[in-house]
């Protein structure tokens, strides 16, 4: 089947509601799209070139997308919704509430300084050297992830997410992984508050981990070579745990049942509020 050949829009601008809407095999360069809505709404197989996008809402309901070098500034928020099969690259996003219910989502060399109440619903998302500021409740309720090279900074990241892989990252974010199930971190600093708490099967490998009250309430918890920071005590209550730590924990509270073994520990709480069965063994060597 042959190729359709793309309709050419080079150097324009827009403004107003949908001015082009329900349209396929566009390319557009260096088009800027001003104050309105729902630019490009309901069409299929766009690509865009160094454009420019102000207006609210202009990717929504759309199908097989690539867009490069363009910059989506704040008033582009919920800028790209409900939509499949899209690839974004080199490109800065200011606006807000970037991505939702996607299905199909390639991220390469994107900046997102203002990310909060990004990533929500997705499935299908692979990313690589993406930066995200101000990221809080990034990721929200997402499944089926492959990141490498993510720096982000933001609180309650990937909550209630599924099927997620992160590799050589750094993650500054307090509540992060909170009700996740099926997630691996290799190679990556995460630094926050109360890190993964009622995960299941949550893995980190060759991770450094900072905070307090890491890891608790987790189910099927697996550290591999991990060491924590100084401030990340009370780490493990609650949880059933199997962990090869480097260095020294600062302090470890009631896990549930497991293993642990690191090089020392500052402080080992043991008490009267450990939950059955208790017989979590906490090992040096």
């Amino acid at each position: 089947m042959e190729k359709t050949e793309k309709d050419r829009i080079i150097g324009q601008e827009y403004e107003g509601e949908r001015p082009l809407y329900c349209r396929s095999n566009l390319y557009l360069e260096g088009v800027t799209v001003h104050a309105g809505e729902s630019a490009i709404k309901e069409s299929s197989d766009i690509e865009a070139v160094r454009c420019r996008f102000e207006g609210k809402y202009p990717f929504w309901e759309c199908d097989r997308f690539t867009i490069r070098d363009c910059h989506f500034t704040e008033g582009a928020r919920a800028a790209i919704w409900y939509s499949r099969d899209g690839e974004m690259s080199d490109c800065r996003v200011e606006a807000p509430k970037m991505f939702r219910e996607m299905n199909g989502l390639k991220l390469a060399r994107v900046r997102f300084p203002h990310a909060h109440e990004t990533l929500w619903g997705c499935r299908n998302i692979r990313m690589e050297d993406v930066e995200a500021q101000e990221g809080d409740y990034i990721f929200m309720h997402s499944r089926d992830i492959e990141i490498d090279h993510f720096h982000l900074s933001g609180n309650y990241s990937f909550q209630y997410c599924k099927n997620v892989v992160i590799r050589n990252s750094d993650l500054q974010t307090k509540d992060a992984f909170w009700e996740t199930e099926n997630v691996t971190v290799y190679d990556s600093v995460i630094n926050g508050e109360y890190l993964g708490w009622y995960s299941k099967n949550l893995r980190l490998v060759r991770c450094h981990i900072g905070g307090t009250q890491p890891l608790c309430y987790a189910e099927n918890l697996v550290l591999e070579d991990c060491t924590f920071a100084e401030d990340a005590d009370l780490a493990f209550e609650y949880s059933t745990v199997q962990a090869r730590m480097l260095g020294t924990v600062p302090s470890v509270k009631n896990p549930r049942s497991g293993h642990i073994a690191a090089k020392g520990y500052g402080e080992i709480i043991l008490d009267g509020n450990c939950k059955a069965p208790g017989d979590c063994k906490i090992a040096t060597y």
